[in-house]
């Protein structure tokens, strides 16, 4: 007997929905960041559960420079984002300052999405890498961005701009968890 027919049929994922962010999308940016912030308390991370996500105006000048993609829900008329993604300039690259996806949207590939859409970006602009740092033990984090394509750097490898965004990180308090930096060539 062939079970493949007998197996329910499961709907197709519609494609995600990138699009530059806009101001009337930042304060559900901020929902999405603290929904998704929440997930790190079930690791022992309350610090970084509690922090907060960039303010308002900060989220306004990445828009306004164009650093600022969100994917809307695909499924959603109002195009409402589900996550978003912050990007800067750094060393001639395009460094992934924060990638964040709402835990009810998660495991859809959309983290991906965005991802892959700056990466088509930077080539463009014949950028040769996109840069991030992230924490090297939590699942979501460097175990998740070496399946799309990065890899970790060595202490040798880093830049001076990863060099200073580490700093900045190690100041805030996020050297309590193994952190790393990581490259996908493009």
């Amino acid at each position: 007997m062939d079970t493949a027919r007998h197996l329910p049929s499961t709907p197709p994922v519609p494609p995600v929905r990138v699009r530059p962010g806009r101001d009337g999308d930042l304060p559900l940016l901020q929902e999405v960041e603290r929904a998704a912030g929440r997930c790190f308390r079930e690791l022992g991370m309350d610090a970084v559960a509690d922090d907060e996500p960039p303010s308002l105006g900060t989220l306004r000048e990445y828009a306004a420079d164009g650093r600022l993609w969100v994917a809307a829900d695909p499924v959603d008329p109002r195009d409402r984002p589900v996550a978003y993604l912050l990007a800067d300039p750094v060393d001639g690259n395009t460094h992934v300052e924060q990638v964040s996806v709402h835990p009810g949207s998660a495991r859809r590939g959309i983290g991906r999405a965005l991802i892959d859409h700056l990466a088509r970006q930077a080539a463009a602009r014949g950028e040769g890498a996109l840069t991030l740092t992230t924490f090297a033990e939590v699942p979501w984090n460097a175990p998740y961005y070496e399946r799309c394509g990065f890899r970790r750097l060595a202490h040798a490898e880093l830049t001076p701009g990863l060099r200073a965004i580490r700093s900045r990180e190690a100041a805030h308090g996020l050297d309590q968890w193994p952190r790393v930096c990581m490259r996908r060539d493009l």
